[in-house]
């Protein structure tokens, strides 16, 4: 018995090494990870987790510095600046543990953060098949951080790995950050590493911390509690609703069917996603059915169906016919030609089965996206009421957080430092384009571009952005005659545009290469393009490069007129097509009331005047959620900023 205890307590010792080994104490941040990109001409900080008390070394390139772990294990030492270069190895050892992280580059590393724009895959983009078959470059790496949220400032990423372009890669990357980086590759020779901390939707309130929103402690505490509490009622509410709808395969279509039993199901709103109707935080399969009427003729010769954007995949039936489907088109609008053959004089069934993958659900844009249209006949709309009913959900309002007050910079932004940066690029906003946010912006974009600069301990890290792109919103409210009073997008612009103010701070004006019908203009191209102008000249000084159009200066009064004078390069002020006649200008007089202007270019200035206006005090430009007409241009084509001469 003792021999076998012996040998029972040595199997022991031999494993407990093993168990050591399977959770390891050494933990670095997943930036510090194979293909690496690691920022030039910098002193380079390295830190992580190891053993209370341990000494721990860190080799890169010949370099090495030590440090020992604090009471809380953590441990952090400075590395001497490294020119451009590599490939390199970082080798970390404490204790009997080592990392070894391996093809390390030295080069350029910007952050690419915001909302959807700039969160956009270069695979959905207009130029994502050349794109993608000309990607292969080991130099030129992303970083990509999964959407998280925390209620209090993270160590460590939830998620990431570098990647190289490669045409594998590259469609996945952000598509305004690659080609961001792509240009700057080709004009500085040197790696460049993309790091994509980006949520679609998200406000500008979610990456700020604590502090630049102004709370402490207890405010913010109060407010997480009465978050976590709403979070809890829409729950029980939405669990609530589901009550009665047993679990059916997702696959299934067997609610497709013409003939069909749906007095159980519930009435639901169309267009509208399904959060907003009492089902929040539901993901997964839902059903929609409605009904239409059709005359003998209209039956015979087909109809057209409109569906709004459904978010995110759709299938679609009528009487049982499977007449179309788009997958992942959560901005795309459905339009299906339904054949004579699935149609009958009278009442006719439309079913769509929805899967919601995250955020919103449901079918979605705008009422008068939902019609049927037969054919040489009049359009009639589908929006109203429909019924509605689930196959396969989840809830939970865990997805929603990317408009909550710090979570986002908490979990996706915290976790970087102090990792350094060149700069960041910044493409955000649509979400706080409102009527009480959108003024409210250029305060906090201000404070966001400080606190982040203070928090990398870098008071000039450049920050660009990309303004608002031209988008008919919907927002805008108009007078009788059809002219502008409030313009939220517009304000937004202006917002952004006040940021300049600061130091090392450039702007990629995009109001020529917006869409007027989709909020995600599929040319990144362009936008990346700009961007890059304006980090050549704001972060590497190159003062040759013509980084923005016509900045308006100052106005004054002439004969009847407005003479607006600009900084523009060369002081070259064109139209966009051609010729001295511009398009975008309004002015107003002491009532304040706006009216169309004509303008032209007179030297270096732009005149400008209306025969509505007999003494113009304040002139505005492409002043509207759209102003796609406007044409203002300088040098090298490129657009000037929307303006206010004062605010009105």
């Amino acid at each position: 018995m003792k021999f076998r205890a012996l040998l029972a307590t040595l199997a022991l010792l031999a494993i407990a090494p093993l168990a050591s080994a399977t959770t390891p104490s050494l933990e670095l941040p997943l930036l510090f990870s194979d293909g690496a990109v690691l920022q030039r001409d910098r002193p380079l900080p390295v830190w992580g987790q190891a053993q209370p008390g341990e000494r721990v070394e860190v080799q890169f390139d010949g370099r090495k510095a030590q440090a020992t772990a604090g009471a809380n294990g953590r441990w952090s030492v400075q590395l001497p600046a490294h020119v451009a270069g590599g490939p390199y190895e970082l080798l970390v050892r404490a204790g009997a543990e080592e990392r070894r992280v391996r093809d390390v580059l030295v080069g350029e590393v910007w952050l690419a953060s915001g909302q959807s724009n700039m969160e956009w895959p270069v695979a959905q983009t207009l130029h994502a098949q050349q794109d993608v078959a000309e990607a292969g470059d080991a130099s030129l790496r992303h970083f990509k951080i999964p959407k998280s949220w925390a209620e209090t400032p993270q160590a460590q990423l939830q998620g990431g790995a570098w990647q190289a372009a490669s045409p594998a890669a590259v469609g996945q990357f952000s598509a305004v950050g690659y080609t961001f980086a792509r240009e700057l590759r080709r004009v500085l020779g040197v790696p460049v590493g993309i790091i994509d901390s980006t949520w679609g939707g998200s406000s500008i309130e979610a990456w700020m911390d604590a502090s630049m929103l102004g709370l402490d402690a207890a405010a913010l505490e109060a407010k997480m509690r009465e978050r976590r509490a709403v979070d809890a009622r829409s729950e029980a509410a939405t669990r609530a609703r589901l009550v009665g709808w047993t679990a059916t395969d997702p696959a299934s279509e067997a609610f497709a069917a013409a003939q069909l039993d749906d007095s159980g199901w519930s009435p639901i709103r169309v267009p509208s996603v399904w959060e907003t109707q009492g089902f929040a935080g539901m993901d997964g399969v839902a059903w929609y059915r409605t009904t239409f009427e059709l005359s003998a003729r209209e039956a015979a010769s087909g109809v057209v169906l409109g569906l709004g954007q459904i978010d995110d995949t759709d299938t679609t039936w009528v009487n049982g016919q499977r007449v179309g489907g788009v997958s992942n088109g959560y901005n795309v609008p459905r339009e299906y030609r339904v054949p004579a053959a699935a149609l009958r004089p009278g009442l006719n069934i439309i079913a769509v089965r929805v899967q919601d993958d995250g955020g919103g659900g449901g079918i979605a844009g705008s009422a008068k996206e939902i019609w049927v249209e037969p054919v040489g006949g009049q359009r009639r709309s589908l929006a109203g009421d429909w019924l509605f009913r689930t196959a396969t959900v989840t809830v939970s309002t865990s997805g929603d957080k990317n408009q909550v007050d710090t979570l986002l910079y908490n979990a996706m932004i915290h976790p970087l430092l102090p990792y350094p940066l060149a700069g960041v690029i910044w493409y955000q906003g649509e979400t706080n384009a409102s009527e009480e946010g959108a003024y409210r912006y250029r305060d906090q974009f201000k404070t966001l571009i400080e606190g982040w600069r203070g928090h990398w301990q870098t008071p000039a890290m450049p920050f660009l952005w990309a303004q608002l792109a031209a988008f008919h919103s919907g927002d805008d409210r108009l007078d009788a005659r059809g002219v502008v009073i409030e313009s939220p997008w517009a304000t937004l612009r202006e917002s952004q545009s006040a940021a300049l103010a600061l130091p090392a701070t450039g702007q990629a004006v995009l109001i020529d290469v917006g869409a007027a019908d989709d909020i995600h203009p599929r040319d990144k191209r362009t936008v990346g393009q700009r961007l890059s102008r304006a980090a050549r000249h704001v972060a590497y000084r190159d003062e040759a490069v013509v980084h923005q159009g016509p900045a308006f200066r100052q106005a004054r009064a002439g004969d009847g007129t407005l003479v607006l004078e600009f900084d523009a390069a060369g002081d070259m002020l064109a139209a966009r097509g051609g010729g001295a006649a511009l398009q975008g200008f309004e002015v107003a007089g002491a009532d304040g009331r706006f009216h169309p202007a004509q303008a032209r270019i007179e030297r270096h200035t732009v005149v400008v005047r209306s025969d509505a206006v007999p003494k113009p005090q304040v002139a505005r430009y492409a002043w509207s959620d759209n102003p796609a007409q406007a044409d203002l241009v300088g040098r090298d084509g490129l657009p000037a900023s929307p303006f206010r001469t004062r605010e009105w």
